[in-house]
C-alpha cells in the first residue's frame, strides 16, 4: 500500500503521521518539541522535524508539511536566518499593522486587497517591525518564508526553489488571494513597503500538485498553513464550523466566495483546495485553563471537575480572558479581568468561570464567522487538545448554543497534510475520499444569561479602553 506522511509544525512541537494513502489509516506517527516563545531559532524546528520523521519519511512514497501560520523566517543570501523567527502571538508589531493599513487606505481597503485587515500576527506586520527597530539586520534580508516554507525546503532536494501554497501565503499581508481570478498573487510592492527593500518569496503551488522531490526522490505537496491542513485533514464542507482550542482559538469554515471583512473580525484566507477559508482567531485559548490550573494548583482534570462542581454563570463571577492581549477582537493592548469576585467565590466557581470566559470567546468567534458569511452550520465540530476537556465539553453545548460533534481524537493537522501528499501522489482532481472517525454529539439547552454577562464585561472594558 503506498505511505504518506503528513507533519505539523506548530507553535509548541513537530507532529508527524504516517498514513496508508487510500483510507487514512495511521500507520505510524512520531513527534518532537520546539522551544518556547514568541521567537525562536527557526533552524529548532529543522531538527525537530529530523526526530519526529525519524524512520518514518524513509517509509513515505509522499510528504506534506503543515505549519504555524504568519511566523516571518527572514533569511539572508546565504539562506541563514538574520534573526531568530517572529511567530503569530508576538504582538510587539501591532502598531506596524495599524501603519500599514493607513498606508493601504484603511481596514476595508485593506481587506478588500488582501482578504483580511492585518493585524499584528500577519507577516507584513512583522517585517514592518523588523525594518523600523532592526534596520541592520532588516538590510540583511534577501529572502522571507513562512514556518511551513522553512520546513519544506529542509526536506527538498538540493537545488529546488522554496515553495509554498495560497493558504498559507494569505496570511502574510502580502499576497492577495482572490487575484487573477481566485488564482491568487504575491503582492511585492505591498512586501517592500513592509520590509523597506525587494526579497525573494517561495513559488505558489496549486491545490494537489506535485511541488518537488524530496532528496530521495519521493513526491512532495506544497504543504500549507495549519488551519487550512486542519480543514482538509476533517474534511470540512460548506456548511460546517470547526472549532479548534489550541494555542489559539479558531473558529473557521469553508467558503466558496472570498470574504473582506473591514471589520477585521473575519480574515479572509484561502484554503488548501482552491476555496477560502473564513476564519475569526483568538489568542487567548488553551492557555486560559493553564493558567486557572496553576493559580488553582490543579491539574486539568481537576480543574473540569471544580468547574462541574460550580453551577452555570460561576457563582456571578465572569472573566474576560484576555492576558495576553487579543487578536479577535483586536485588542492587543488588554489585560485578564475578573468581575464578580466576592466573599462566597469558591474554587469552583473560579475554574467554571475560567472554561466560561473560553467558551463564550469561542461562541463569539462563530457568532462573527455565521454572520459574515451567512451560513448557519449544519455541523460544528471540536478538535484540540482543550476540547478532551471534560468541563469543556458538558459546557459547550449551553454556551455555543448548538450541537457539537466530536471527531475522534487525533492530529488533523498532520492529517490534513497527509490528505495532500497523498492527493498530489494519486494526481486527481480532488482529495481522496478518506473517512472521518466520530466520537459523538454533545447537546444541550443553550444558556444565554451567561453569555451577556460575559458580553457585558467585555464591552464595558473596551468602552475603558478607548477612553484612555
Amino acid at each position: 500500500m503506498p505511505l504518506v506522511l503528513g507533519v505539523d509544525s506548530s507553535t509548541q512541537s513537530t507532529k508527524a503521521l504516517l498514513v496508508d494513502a487510500d483510507d487514512g489509516a495511521v500507520v505510524a506517527r512520531g513527534s518532537a518539541p520546539h522551544p518556547p516563545g514568541t521567537e525562536v531559532d527557526p533552524r529548532a524546528w529543522l531538527r525537530a522535524f529530523d526526530e519526529a520523521t525519524s524512520g518514518l519519511l524513509e517509509r513515505a512514497d509522499a510528504v506534506a508539511v503543515g505549519g504555524q501560520q504568519h511566523g516571518m523566517v527572514a533569511l539572508d543570501g546565504a539562506g541563514e536566518p538574520v534573526r531568530d523567527a517572529l511567530l503569530w502571538n508576538d504582538t510587539r508589531s501591532s502598531s506596524s499593522a495599524r501603519a500599514l493599513i493607513g498606508e493601504l487606505g484603511g481596514p476595508q481597503a485593506c481587506a478588500d486587497v488582501l482578504g483580511s485587515v492585518l493585524v499584528a500576527s500577519f507577516t507584513s506586520s512583522k517585517l514592518r517591525w523588523l525594518r523600523d527597530h532592526e534596520p541592520d539586520a532588516a538590510a540583511r534580508v534577501a529572502r522571507v518564508m513562512l514556518p511551513h516554507d522553512y520546513v519544506s525546503a529542509h526536506v527538498a532536494a538540493p537545488g529546488t526553489r522554496p515553495f509554498t501554497d495560497r493558504g498559507d501565503a494569505s496570511g502574510t499581508g502580502y499576497f492577495s488571494a482572490g487575484a487573477r481570478g481566485g488564482v491568487g498573487e504575491w503582492r511585492p510592492d505591498l512586501l517592500c513597503s513592509a520590509l523597506g527593500r525587494e526579497a525573494e518569496v517561495p513559488s505558489v503551488v496549486g491545490p494537489g500538485l506535485v511541488a518537488a522531490e524530496t532528496r530521495s526522490g519521493k513526491v512532495m505537496a506544497a504543504g500549507t498553513g495549519d488551519n487550512m491542513a486542519a480543514a482538509l485533514g476533517l474534511d470540512l464542507d460548506t456548511e460546517d464550523v470547526l472549532i479548534s482550542i489550541g494555542t489559539s482559538g479558531v473558529a473557521s469554515a469553508v467558503a466558496a466566495q472570498s470574504v473582506a471583512d473591514g471589520t477585521g473580525t473575519v480574515t479572509g484566507f484561502a484554503d488548501a483546495t482552491g476555496r477560502y477559508l473564513p476564519m475569526v482567531t483568538t489568542m487567548n485559548a488553551a492557555g486560559i485553563l493553564d493558567l486557572q490550573a496553576r493559580w488553582l494548583g490543579v491539574s486539568h482534570d481537576e480543574l473540569a471537575a471544580l468547574a462541574l462542581a460550580s453551577t452555570p454563570g460561576a457563582g456571578g463571577v465572569t472573566l474576560s480572558p484576555y492576558y495576553g492581549g487579543e487578536r479577535t477582537p483586536n485588542r492587543p493592548d488588554a489585560s485578564g479581568t475578573w468581575a464578580g469576585l466576592h466573599s462566597g467565590t469558591t474554587r469552583a466557581d473560579l475554574a467554571r468561570a475560567a472554561v466560561e470566559a473560553l467558551l463564550c470567546s469561542l461562541a463569539d468567534a462563530v457568532d462573527a464567522l455565521v454572520a459574515r458569511t451567512g451560513v448557519e452550520p449544519r455541523r460544528v465540530l471540536l478538535v484540540g487538545g482543550a476540547a478532551r476537556n471534560p468541563a469543556v465539553r458538558a459546557i459547550a453545548p449551553a454556551l455555543l448554543g448548538r450541537d457539537v460533534v466530536l471527531p475522534q481524537e487525533g492530529e488533523y493537522v498532520a492529517r490534513g497534510a497527509a490528505r495532500q501528499a497523498a492527493w498530489a501522489l494519486a494526481g486527481t482532481s480532488t482529495p481522496p475520499a478518506w473517512p472521518l472517525p466520530i466520537a459523538g454529539t454533545l447537546t444541550g439547552p443553550p444558556d444565554p444569561e451567561v453569555r451577556e454577562r460575559y458580553a457585558a464585561l467585555r464591552d464595558a472594558l473596551h468602552r475603558e479602553e478607548e477612553t484612555r
